[in-house]
């Protein structure tokens, strides 16, 4: 008679590690009622693996599909031919997959073919628009459709899956895991290298990386952040520039030579976080950061046009500025200039969870 439930969770990029590590170690700390395989896509292979060292996770399955210049077709069709195979050679009770990239959508498409139950962590978050984020919108409508279990971090996204018809035995409030995942990191002992600009002055964290965002909005954000560190003396602006050769280019160009401006390589996790400690402000287009920001009191600005997790911009912890380059720089003005606008933006708590997401999903699961 089988005993245990075999969970098979699968993870391609860095967000999707950070907010399914912490289950993932759960599942390995519930052993004997749990059989736990991981299987890393590598749809993103080097910031991947950085997070998976700071988690200590070693994955059971490595399909490493990453290629230079990979299409999202190429990625598509890559994972979901290897997750035939995996899920043909073992036969897992449920498929776990997280969020809205290609490789949360192509996993579960493939654990639907082999009618593998799915459970999809972190579902229902809805921007309304399908091009922004592109493809992430597509990505996560697609899931939650196939999912046995939605678990949504917040009632909106909840309230979300509710008016697409999504069955409420299906639906299950838990917080987001990023919570969770914060929290673990920050028990980790420092290390020099966690905070790799250590120099005087307001320092401004910057990521931006999006796609929809790709030529022409990127090059208004990084016009923005040159106007920014021309205008104050005191700012040092520290940007962790992602590897996709888009990015780089129009980001070097731009900014290469601008005093103040560091321009450094993508950093492991409990960097990013070191430094989001240490800012005074973040301005990002990640969804991530939006939702670890206010963890430390940190005001956010959104560099999109919406933005799929509204609950921080409601907890007066973000404000949508798009891309912009006057609406960037007036909006960081503000707050560089303005204590009063700055302190109401310093989050009391955390909107995205209490830090008990994992236990909740994991239970759920067991039930």
């Amino acid at each position: 008679m089988k005993t245990k439930l075999k969970v098979l969770s699968v993870i391609g990029t860095r967000p999707e590690a950070v907010k399914m590590a912490p289950v993932i170690r759960e599942l390995a700390r519930r052993a004997g009622r749990v059989e736990s395989l991981v299987v890393a896509t590598a749809q993103h292979r080097e910031m991947l693996d950085q997070t998976l060292e700071v988690f200590r996770i070693v994955p059971d399955i490595d399909l490493d599909i990453m290629r230079p210049r990979q299409s999202l077709e190429r990625v598509t069709s890559a994972v979901l031919k290897g997750m035939e195979k995996v899920l043909r050679e073992n036969k897992p009770d449920v498929l776990l997959v997280q969020g809205d990239t290609t490789t949360a959508f192509a996993a579960a498409l493939a654990a639907f073919h082999a009618k593998v139950a799915i459970g999809h962590v972190e579902a229902g978050l809805r921007s309304f628009d399908f091009w922004n984020p592109y493809p992430e919108e597509m990505n996560r409508r697609l899931v939650d459709a196939m999912a046995d279990w939605c678990f949504a971090p917040t009632a909106r996204a909840r309230d979300n899956l509710r008016k697409e018809g999504v069955p409420s035995n299906r639906v299950f409030v838990t917080g987001n895991t990023v919570v969770d995942a914060v929290r673990y990191a920050l028990k980790k002992p420092f290390r020099a290298r966690d905070c790799p600009i250590a120099g005087r002055g307001r320092l401004l964290l910057v990521t931006a990386h999006r796609r929809e965002n790709w030529d022409q909005p990127l090059s208004n954000i990084c016009d923005a952040l040159r106007e920014l560190v021309e205008e104050f003396a005191d700012l040092q602006i520290v940007y962790p520039v992602h590897l996709n050769p888009r990015v780089r280019r129009t980001v070097m160009a731009r900014l290469k030579k601008v005093p103040r401006v560091h321009l450094i390589e993508p950093v492991d996790y409990l960097a990013l976080l070191r430094l989001m400690k240490r800012a005074h402000l973040i301005l990002t287009d990640s969804g991530g950061i939006q939702e670890e920001a206010p963890t430390f009191g940190k005001p956010v600005l959104v560099m999109r046009k919406v933005t799929e997790r509204p609950e921080a911009v409601e907890a007066g912890a973000a404000i949508v500025v798009g891309t912009d380059c006057n609406r960037i720089v007036s909006a960081t003005r503000r707050l560089l200039t303005d204590a009063s606008a700055y302190r109401r933006m310093i989050a009391t708590a955390n909107p995205y969870g209490d830090g008990q997401a994992t236990r909740r999903i994991v239970e759920i699961l067991l039930r």
